[in-house]
């Protein structure tokens, strides 16, 4: 399954839910920025424990629960394991039903792009339902050549309680669990300091870190200038609702099937509210809830938008600001892009 506008598409995977094949064309180029991981397509079998989003692990896709299991569910929940039903599409439009509840409530699906937007804009809508649920996006974004990270303003940064990888035999992480620094270009490692503003920063690891926006501001965003490219992917978000930004370091740190020493090149962008994953936080540390609190009666949902630009100059980003229906991009060097959007969207 395909959307696409002018200048913008993206594929609909309907066994996972995953948004894939994610290209802009700007300035000229081809823009895929999402990863994919190398046994993907190959007809490679999964380990039998694997949840089922392994298989086509890559792309972008929504976790409720985040990072958990719950109803017995797999590893990141129903959404990204189960298949969903396409109930409409249009040139620039897919909504789907997820054919499994999620915690009783039922969960659409709208992904949706618009002629000369270099942005796909994502609902998820659940109606009914009861229960605190911690969701993120999932985008997995592909630096095979390397990676500068900006995020909006954030409070500090902090690790969870537990590395990814503790067994030697399996795998390597390389922070300190849990810890944390108000700057993430020191922030603590198992033996020195850490620039997690830059990707990669150790040649086999597998880690997690969390941004903790700070309070007073509406507009969350995510900035990865993939300098040998020339481009850059954006991630956007209510940091009123959503206010975590999560970066999972995939760089060749787990040994054990289907990983087995060969997944690299990949940052995980996962912007949500999830504060189970805190390790030294609470709730009541961040600009927003922790989780989400569906309603029997109503409906909740979750807003986000990713999108990717040209950027030649390869510098990392220093703004990224909203003023109606366009988006200014500014970079450290002084580089800037206009695009437009839908403003409202996110409902800032």
């Amino acid at each position: 399954m395909q959307g696409a506008a002018a200048g913008i598409s993206f594929g609909f995977d309907a066994r996972t839910g995953l948004l894939d094949g994610f290209e802009v064309e700007d300035q000229g180029v081809r823009i895929a920025p999402l990863h994919r991981a190398p046994w993907v397509g190959t007809g490679e079998v999964m380990p039998p424990d694997a949840a089922p989003l392994m298989a086509t692990l890559g792309g972008d896709f929504f976790c409720a629960p985040f990072a958990a299991s719950d109803e017995g569910s797999p590893l990141h929940g129903w959404p990204a394991n189960t298949p969903w039903t396409v109930v409409a599409t249009t040139a620039g439009l897919v909504r789907a039903v997820l054919d499994h509840p999620v915690k009783g409530a039922t969960l659409i699906k709208e992904l949706s792009v618009t002629d000369g937007h270099p942005f796909v804009y994502q609902r998820h809508i659940f109606i009914g339902g009861t229960g605190r649920l911690p969701v993120a996006n999932h985008a997995n974004i592909s630096l095979k050549s390397g990676g500068l990270i900006r995020t909006s303003a954030k409070s500090y940064w902090e690790t969870p309680q537990n590395p990814q990888e503790s067994d030697p035999a399996r795998g390597r992480s390389a922070l300190a669990y849990p810890a944390r620094s108000v700057d993430p270009r020191t922030f603590p490692g198992l033996a020195d300091p850490v620039d997690l503003t830059r990707y990669p920063w150790n040649p086999r690891h597998e880690d997690f870190v969390v941004g903790i926006e700070t309070r007073g501001h509406a507009l969350g965003w995510t900035a990865v200038t993939r300098p040998a490219e020339g481009d850059l992917y954006l991630s956007l978000r209510d940091a009123r609702r959503l206010p975590m930004t999560m970066l999972w370091h995939s760089n060749g740190g787990r040994d054990y099937p289907p990983w087995s020493g060969r997944h690299f090149g990949c940052l995980g962008v996962e912007e949500g509210a999830a504060d189970h994953m805190l390790g030294l936080s609470t709730e009541a540390d961040l600009s927003g809830p922790g989780a989400l609190t569906l309603s029997p009666e109503g409906t909740v949902e979750a807003r986000h938008v990713i999108g990717a630009i040209g950027w030649p100059s390869g510098e990392p980003v220093a703004t990224v600001t909203l003023d109606g229906d366009a988006l200014t991009v500014t970079g450290e060097g002084g580089a800037q892009r206009n695009v437009p959007i839908r403003g409202a969207f996110l409902g800032l």
